[in-house]
């Protein structure tokens, strides 16, 4: 049986986090992963280049049952705080749309800039190791049995992530511990991931594949206003693995193709002074050709606008910016980008990360029910719960 004060289950974004911290408090902390490879979500984040945070970090931009549990540890470690931390390494970097910060070259300076904090301030990482039965044996006093050793702890610290993309190392193992230890957890689903359509739409929209436009993608309560992607299996792109968070399976979505005009106004005008004018002609502009050769029956497209009713331009204007259509379902967890639901916050301290029934055991990042939006959300919670449970454990 070895000793230590603290073990962290998850050498992910959070985990790495809070063992920082908690190194920097002379604390002993060991790392246990079952993966082969440290921060492996972080290596494959953001095209490689690791979208890190954000220039604007609200608690609207996070998903909870409990929506305030986030603000704490969000105004205790702040985007400005994991920005100084990237420019104390000499990390380049640059924003892109919407406050979305990204690594110059690769998502690994991240992933090492971690590992190195971590190894200054002694903190011990294993990985290829399974934990297979932890024990309580009262507060502050805990058994972990692995594949490799048994450990005893003051302190655990489950930052073990949600279920997505399963390739990378995903599992059930953080929900599992809440639930021995007597936790409620929300149902999970997967968040920000690509729709799948019905074989009617699909079937109708696959010439579309690889076209993106920009588009407003609308549920009954939320829209998002980003590149839309069609793909072969369905609609993508950052528009809607937005919604998707908020979607719910039987629930219509509806797309505005051109949120910048008033098609119905546009198209009455142009029919005014010039009705010879043909309706493919006054759209090109508007929206790729193919996009339009779906939408709009070819014979429709031929006509000039003369021959075109007001009734019609506004039924036209309607389908491309009032298209309502059904997703099948989404890509699962295979594709998802984060795990919605989880350890139920209420259950937990917002200020230390702590399980209120259990001393001793903490609950950070993905596991919990906090997940963001697509733009650096989910990195910013990793480190801010990270960094609030590393002051306590």
């Amino acid at each position: 049986m070895k000793k230590t004060d603290v073990i962290i289950i998850g050498a992910g974004a959070s985990g790495l986090m809070c063992a920082i911290e908690a190194g920097k408090r002379g604390r002993h902390v060991l790392v246990l992963d079952h993966a082969n490879k440290v921060g492996k979500k972080i290596l494959m984040s953001g095209g490689g280049r690791c979208n890190f945070t954000n220039y604007s970090v609200e608690a609207d931009h996070f998903i909870s049952n409990n929506p305030h549990f986030c603000k704490s540890a969000l105004n205790r470690f702040t985007q400005w705080d994991f920005i100084a931390l990237v420019e104390k390494h000499n990390i380049a970097y640059h924003e892109r749309e919407h406050g979305q910060l990204f690594c110059d070259h690769s998502a690994k300076e991240i992933r090492d800039m971690l590992v190195d904090e971590a190894e200054a301030v002694g903190v011990n990482i294993r990985l290829n190791t399974k934990i297979t039965n932890i024990e309580k044996k009262s507060n502050h006093h805990y058994l972990i049995h692995t594949s490799s050793n048994n450990y005893h702890c003051q302190t655990i610290v489950v930052a073990s992530g949600g279920l997505s993309i399963p390739k990378m190392g995903a599992s059930p193992l953080g929900y599992k511990i809440a639930e021995q230890f007597d936790l409620k957890i929300w149902p999970t689903r997967a968040g920000l991931v690509p729709f799948t359509l019905h074989d009617k739409d699909k079937k109708i929209l696959s010439p579309l594949s690889g076209i993106a436009v920009d588009a407003i993608m609308n549920t009954s309560q939320y829209n998002f206003r980003e590149n839309l992607l069609f793909t072969h299996r369905g609609l993508s792109g950052p528009a809607a693995l937005q919604i998707s968070s908020y979607w719910s399976p039987g629930e219509f979505v509806e797309i505005n193709l051109l949120p910048d005009i008033r098609l119905v106004d546009e198209l009455k005008d142009t029919k005014n002074n010039k009705p010879q004018l043909l309706l493919k002609t006054a759209l090109k502009n508007y929206l790729p050709k193919r996009l339009l050769e779906v939408k709009l029956e070819k014979s429709l497209q031929e006509s000039s606008l003369q021959n075109i009713s007001y009734e019609l331009i506004e039924q036209i204007s309607s389908s491309l910016q009032h298209w309502n259509i059904k997703p099948n379902g989404t890509e699962g967890y295979r594709t998802a980008e984060v795990t919605l639901g989880g350890v139920d916050c209420d259950e937990i301290s917002s200020k230390t990360m702590e399980s209120k029934k259990n001393p001793g055991l903490y609950f950070i990042g993905e596991v919990l029910d906090v997940s963001g939006w697509l733009g650096g959300y989910n990195f910013q919670w990793a480190w801010s719960s990270g960094w609030c449970a590393g002051q306590y454990v």
